[in-house]
Parts: structure tokens; C-alpha cells; sequence
């Protein structure tokens, strides 16, 4: 009797936390996919059918919800990579070389700095708003002095934006809790076909310019679907490619420690398919057939790091609270009309100087690693004057040029639906 009362007795403790797990995992469930649906119920797109009347405003937010709290961590990396793939194009990568942007350790993290603040600026506020559309006119002007001596072709620039638009949503199917809904595929598409339209990149060349596109759906697929031609073409091994991948490399994984760099390569090798791997000049042909079989062991060890996090979130993490949601750049100005960045990757270009962010741990590790931190005077502490963004070449330029674009940009009112009314062409 006295055995049967202590085997009860321990057996109740197991069974009691046994069921707290149970019920806290459906917790999880129940909160991570009421918010989802909750989200995406707000908006008045039911059917397939009622996609084609989706709004730039609706496509924004619905991504910047993605992007801010549901997928933060992935779809930042997932913008890192789209820019990173950009490189395996010789005609990209090659002017990139020339002019010593992204090229050169001096110049390339505070030219990567630029690029996520042009980006950030449209993707961070809204698409009638005059910070969005200051960032296209900036971004615009800064392309069109090379697009004017043929350095920069339409191709290319539809290529860029068809990353931008497409990796986010690989890198959540591959590497997240769940996959992309269709509706959220397609606030993908409507976005960034808008803002191509604001980049004035033609869409001729993709197969169903002709007859135009239901929705941002439509014209996703049919984008992916060029893209994926667009690179049997013109992905392909050239010097010029590695030595921009190996440079922006350096940026990624800036706070690695010397002693882990080729251990972290090989995850950034393991993230590239063969084709961009191929192009990037990294393939490795060991001859130690044992070596060969190391390489696919890390590869396949990172896939299932991928695949355990995804479940970890999916079953033991709590949705990630308003106040916590990713933001990399402030939403006012300072007394002095600069703006801050909020979190730097290498360099701490344009971050203030605070208390925090000058003895904070992150401050200290940088400290200890014998990397930069914030400090006053320094890495444009002061913040950044949007209409200056870019290389030291076009400082202060363009600035006359840029406020007419935005003018322009303002005037079309681009928070509406970029398949209405004849703009499915």
C-alpha cells in the first residue's frame, strides 16, 4: 500500500506538468494563429477575386506587420540575402567594382548603410506618405546617372526589385513556423509592383505585359518566373561577383569571431543554391572525398537548425508583443530634422550616441572585439538627411531633381490599387 501511495504520488507531479506543457503549446497555437487571422481578416479581400482590388496601403501594411512582428528575424535576412544575390550578376557586380561601392572594406559598409536606409524609408512608412516617397526620389536620382550612360539596364533593375519582392516570401516558406498565405503573397506582389511603377522599371519583358495581371498574386508568379530566366541567362561565374560577395560577406558577419569566419562561411554557402554558388566563384571540388562528405554534413546540420527553430517558435513561442516589434529606423526626426537608425549591422553609421547605445552590452562587445561603437562626431552620429544619402560622389547633388520626383510621386496618390483602372500594364 505504501509503495502504490508513493508511485501515485510521484506520478502526479509528471502528469500535472505533463498536462501544463500540453496546454501552454496550445496556447501558443491559439495566440500565434488568432492574431494571423485576425490580421488578415480586417481587410476586404475574401476571394481570389476580390485580390485584384487590393490597395498599396492594405499590401504595406500587411508586409510591414510581416516584417515588424510576425517574421522579423527571417525577412531581414531575407532583404540582406535579396541584396547579396544581386551580386551574382556580372553587369551588377562590375559596376560595383568600378565606382569601389561595396567593393572595398573603406567604402562598403557605410554604402550597405545607404542602401538599407533608401529601402527602409519606403518599406517603413506609408506609400502616400512624404518619407516613402522622398526615399524613392532619392533612390531614383541616385540610379539615374547610370542609367543614362547605359551602366544600369532595365533588366537590372527589374532583377533587384524581384528579389526584394520574392525573397522574403522563399525564406518564410523555408525557414518559418508556417508558410505565407496567398493573400500575404499578394500584398507581396501589389506592393512591389507599385513601387517599381515609382521607379519607373518597365514590366515589357515579363510574359504577361501583354495582357496585363489580375492581382499582385498574377504578377508575383509571373515576376518569379521571369527572374528564374533572367538568371539562367546572366547568373555566371565572373571575378567581379566574388569580390563584392566576399566584401559584403565581411559585413554580415562582422562580429563573428576570427576564429568561427569558416565555420560561418560555410552556413552563408550552405543559404545559396548551386547556380548562386556558382557564380559567387565559391564552389569548392575538394579531391578528399572525406572533406566532400564534411561539407554536405554541415549543410544538411544547418537545414535542420532551420527546421528545429521553426518548430520551437511554432510550438513553444509566444507571438512576439506590439512593443517589441523590429524597427530599424526612427519614425521622427531629431531637433535638427536628421534621422537615427536604431540597430547597425557594421559600422554604426547614423546611430546616436546615446548612454545605451555607447555603454550598453552591444557597445561593449563591439568595444571588446575592437569594433566600432557610437560615438559623437563620428559615423554621421548626428543622423542622416535623407536627400544626401549615397556615395560621397553625389553629396549634395541631385536635390532639386529628387524634390520634383517626390512632388510627382505625391501627386498620384500611390496608397491605391496599382491593378485598377488600366495600371495592370
Amino acid at each position: 500500500m505504501a509503495q502504490a501511495a508513493g508511485s501515485l504520488s510521484e506520478a502526479h507531479p509528471r502528469s500535472t506538468a505533463g498536462g501544463a506543457i500540453v496546454c501552454y503549446i496550445l496556447l501558443c497555437h491559439a495566440l500565434r494563429f488568432r492574431r494571423t487571422n485576425k490580421k488578415l481578416a480586417s481587410y476586404p479581400y475574401r476571394t481570389r477575386a476580390d485580390y485584384r482590388n487590393m490597395t498599396t496601403q492594405h499590401a504595406f501594411e500587411i508586409q510591414k506587420y510581416l516584417f515588424e512582428l510576425e517574421f522579423p528575424f527571417t525577412t531581414n535576412k531575407a532583404l540582406e540575402f535579396a541584396l547579396f544575390r544581386t551580386y551574382g550578376i556580372p553587369s551588377i557586380s562590375r559596376l560595383l567594382v568600378a565606382t569601389k561601392q561595396l567593393s572595398t572594406p573603406d567604402r562598403a559598409p557605410k554604402r550597405y548603410v545607404d542602401t538599407v536606409v533608401l529601402i527602409g524609408e519606403f518599406m517603413s512608412f506609408p506609400p502616400d506618405s512624404e518619407r516613402a516617397n522622398a526615399g524613392i526620389a532619392r533612390m531614383n536620382y541616385l540610379h539615374s546617372m547610370y542609367q543614362a550612360s547605359g551602366k544600369i539596364s532595365n533588366a537590372d533593375l527589374l532583377y533587384t526589385l524581384a528579389l526584394f519582392a520574392l525573397e522574403p516570401r522563399r525564406w518564410i516558406d523555408r525557414c518559418e513556423w508556417r508558410k505565407l498565405t496567398d493573400l500575404e503573397c499578394c500584398a507581396f506582389g501589389t506592393f512591389w509592383k507599385s513601387i517599381g511603377e515609382a521607379m519607373e522599371i518597365s514590366y515589357e519583358e515579363m510574359q504577361s505585359a501583354g495582357t496585363g495581371w489580375t492581382d499582385g498574386l498574377h504578377w508575383l508568379e509571373d515576376l518569379e518566373e521571369w527572374a528564374d530566366e533572367y538568371e539562367k541567362k546572366c547568373m555566371v561565374p565572373d571575378a567581379a561577383n566574388k569580390k563584392t560577395a566576399d566584401e559584403t560577406t565581411n559585413i554580415l558577419l562582422w562580429d563573428v569571431p576570427k576564429a568561427l569566419n569558416p565555420a560561418a562561411y560555410k552556413v552563408v554557402s550552405s543559404l545559396m543554391d548551386d547556380r548562386l554558388r556558382k557564380a559567387m566563384m565559391w564552389v569548392i571540388r575538394p579531391t578528399d572525398w572525406a572533406l566532400a562528405d564534411c561539407d554536405a554534413v554541415f549543410q544538411t546540420n544547418v537545414e535542420r537548425g532551420i527546421r528545429l527553430r521553426a518548430f520551437l517558435l511554432r510550438h513553444f513561442a509566444l507571438p512576439r508583443p506590439q512593443f517589441m516589434k523590429f524597427q530599424r529606423i526612427a519614425e521622427e526626426p531629431n531637433k535638427s530634422g536628421k534621422t537615427h537608425l536604431l540597430e547597425w549591422v557594421a559600422e554604426p553609421w547614423y546611430i546616436e550616441p546615446t548612454f545605451a547605445n555607447r555603454w550598453g552590452p552591444k557597445a561593449w562587445l563591439k568595444w571588446m572585439a575592437g569594433r566600432p561603437y557610437p560615438t559623437p562626431g563620428k559615423y554621421g552620429s548626428e543622423g542622416y538627411d535623407l536627400q544626401r544619402v549615397g556615395p560621397a560622389t553625389f553629396e549634395g547633388k541631385g536635390l532639386s531633381e529628387a524634390e520634383k520626383t517626390k512632388s510627382k510621386l505625391m501627386a498620384q496618390g500611390r496608397g491605391g490599387c496599382p491593378f485598377a483602372f488600366g495600371g495592370n500594364s
